[in-house]
């Protein structure tokens, strides 16, 4: 790309004149050039097949960016000296292979400049909770709380390798019904509960997740065990090291005994052995892309789970499948270790039975790591006795007469009212949030090149329009551009979100208001969705657009399953959200029904 301004500018002139021109043309040899000349845009060698103003006229249709017909002979004229070595990194001579673990060298802070975000201090305190007498019945135990269970182990009322037995054997019979196991790790399972046993016995308890049993989403790279991202392509792939937040868990005493299933590379529900199903209505998919988790967690098939979110994976499950799902806020959860599949917006967070079981694990698998550039220390502020009275809580009025909000949306509204907490009006502008979703795919078909160009994509098992190949593909012809411009968006309504919450403690939105998901997401902000009541449904759900040719069941009369509700917390004020739904889980009364048939 180097040769002289007067070069470029001669170059650029017979660009006007046809792309015919230009591809006779030769750049000037740096050496022949005189002293002190700069180097110039577009005055390099001609790389690249030919392009015509013809090419242009359709390429501005995918833009959406008119040119003039002059300005379309110009630019093809001149695109095989300015623009096509661009594209040198991936397209030769000389290649650049970019290893999956390199982040982008520019970061998402969520916190904006002057602007203090989270607790001031650490503090971590369990509820006092009277222990219960331990159940003879293995499904009662099996489908107790984290709390409960970790009270039973610490008092060697159970023994881990009771509990990691009950587990295992009911991930194998009803493993057959969900399709949420990708690998059950057996002998690592009953290794890790013998030395929890071992442990305790000797008077080494390592805290609340000592011996409790749980399942990764697929993603979670686990030494010498397969983490296939659910793709088919992967099926086989076998990492030499635990990523970080298993790391973390075994640190903690938790016993793997499953990879759990997620849609293929993090998007919805459907893997390469099928469709993870809704243990409370099996006729639909568990949603996605913690499908798994979901799935496992609503059965009492784990004692808890970790599943992910870039826009939606953790809060779509545990709404479906009626469990209790804790997206951190971004960067408080390290990501060593795991998929990528949006650098500025995956974020790790458990998937439990009940409120306080999330803010165990949080506590368990929060803080930074050198490997995860986007991880920050943050402090987790968090005393289960805390009374919510005078919390203030925002909410959309609108957002609330309108699908899809039900009724068990408006009557937690009045539950939080009588619990004390202070509702707020609230409004947001009228903007097209849903344009910041480029982001989202140029970073997603980014992570995922190889797969895209070699080909690979084509054997996943789904392939329609709105899956990942589709979308990776048509990611390539997003406009640069376009990805600063959505970035600088995202600024701004990052900065409209710090203004909503100069006026509020959390939010109480419908879990899958569209506009409240994305925007979320984007600004990184902390979301705990939590089971709030019941509907009846006349139709199965799908996470994927409608197919006339797969009509999806219809029911009569309706089925009856769980609803749930999404708080929304300040950065890093996980506490909050914790002590808030804490309270509304006990006042709703019904954490504790179970899937019938489980």
């Amino acid at each position: 790309m180097s040769s002289s301004r007067r070069q470029f500018l001669t170059l650029t002139s017979l660009g006007l004149m046809g792309a015919a021109v230009t591809s006779t043309s030769h750049a000037q040899a740096p050496n022949d050039l005189p002293p002190g000349a700069p180097p110039a845009f577009g005055a390099g060698p001609l790389v690249g097949p030919e392009v015509s103003a013809a090419t242009f006229a359709e390429a501005q249709k995918l833009v959406q960016f008119q040119l003039t017909e002059p300005e379309r002979s110009e630019a093809a004229g001149s695109w095989r000296a300015n623009m096509a070595a661009l594209y040198e990194r991936r397209t030769g001579p000389r290649k650049v292979a970019l290893d999956p673990m390199l982040a982008p060298a520019t970061q998402w802070n969520p916190v904006l400049p002057g602007l203090k975000a989270g607790p001031a201090r650490d503090r971590f305190v369990r509820s006092s909770e009277v222990v219960a007498a331990l159940p003879a019945n293995d499904e009662d135990i099996a489908f107790s709380s984290v709390v409960q269970l970790s009270r039973w182990i610490e008092q060697r009322k159970l023994s881990s390798e009771r509990l990691t037995r009950i587990y295992l054997s009911r991930l194998e019979q009803f493993d057959s019904k969900l399709r949420c196991v990708i690998t059950l790790t057996r002998d690592l399972a009953l290794a890790q509960a013998k030395q929890a046993d071992a442990e305790i016995a000797a008077g080494k308890y390592r805290g609340p997740l000592h011996g409790i049993p749980w399942g990764a989403k697929d993603l979670l790279d686990t030494a010498g065990i397969p983490t296939t991202y659910g793709a088919e392509p992967l099926r086989n792939r076998i990492p030499t090291e635990d990523a970080v937040v298993v790391k973390r868990l075994h640190a903690a005493g938790a016993v793997l005994v499953a990879k759990l299933s997620l849609g293929a590379l993090a998007l919805n529900d459907i893997w390469f052995g099928g469709q993870t199903m809704n243990p409370w209505l099996l006729e639909e998919g568990s949603s996605g892309s913690s499908a798994g988790p979901g799935a496992a967690t609503a059965a009492g098939l784990v004692g808890f789970a970790i599943g992910s979110e870039t826009g939606g994976s953790i809060v779509s499950p545990a709404m479906r499948c009626g469990v209790t799902g804790l997206r951190p806020t971004y960067g408080r959860v390290p990501r060593t270790g795991a998929m990528t599949l949006c650098w500025s917006l995956d974020k790790l967070g458990p998937m439990t039975r009940n409120v306080e079981d999330a803010l165990l694990v949080l506590n368990a698998i929060s803080g930074p790591d050198a490997g995860d550039l986007a991880s920050v220390a943050s402090k987790l502020d968090f005393d289960a006795e805390t009374p919510v009275a005078g919390l203030r809580v925002g909410y959309f009025p609108a957002w609330m007469k309108e699908n899809p909000a039900t009724e068990v949306d408006r009557a937690a509204l009045s539950v939080a009212k009588k619990l004390g907490m202070v509702p707020v009006e609230l409004t947001l502008p009228d903007w097209p949030y849903d344009s910041l979703e480029l982001i989202l795919f140029a970073e997603g078909a980014a992570a995922f090149e190889e797969l895209t160009l070699s080909g690979a994509l084509n054997q996943l098992k789904v392939q329609v329009s709105d899956a990942w190949p589709n979308l990776f593909r048509q990611a390539r012809f997003l406009s640069a551009v376009d990805f600063v411009q959505a970035d600088r968006f995202r600024r701004k309504v990052a900065d409209e979100m710090a203004r909503i919450f100069a006026r509020v403690d959390l939010l109480l939105v419908p879990s899958l208001r569209d506009e409240i998901l994305t925007i979320t997401n984007f600004t990184g902000h902390p979301s705990l969705t939590l089971r709030a009541g019941f509907v009846a449904v006349s139709e199965a759900r799908s996470d994927w657009a409608p197919d006339p040719n797969h009509p999806l069941p219809k029911f009569s009369p309706p089925r009856r399953v769980p609803h749930g509700i999404t708080l929304i917390g300040q950065l890093f004020d996980e506490g909050t959200l914790g002590l808030a739904g804490m309270a509304l889980e006990r006042t709703f009364g019904i954490a504790n029904e179970r899937p019938p048939g489980f």
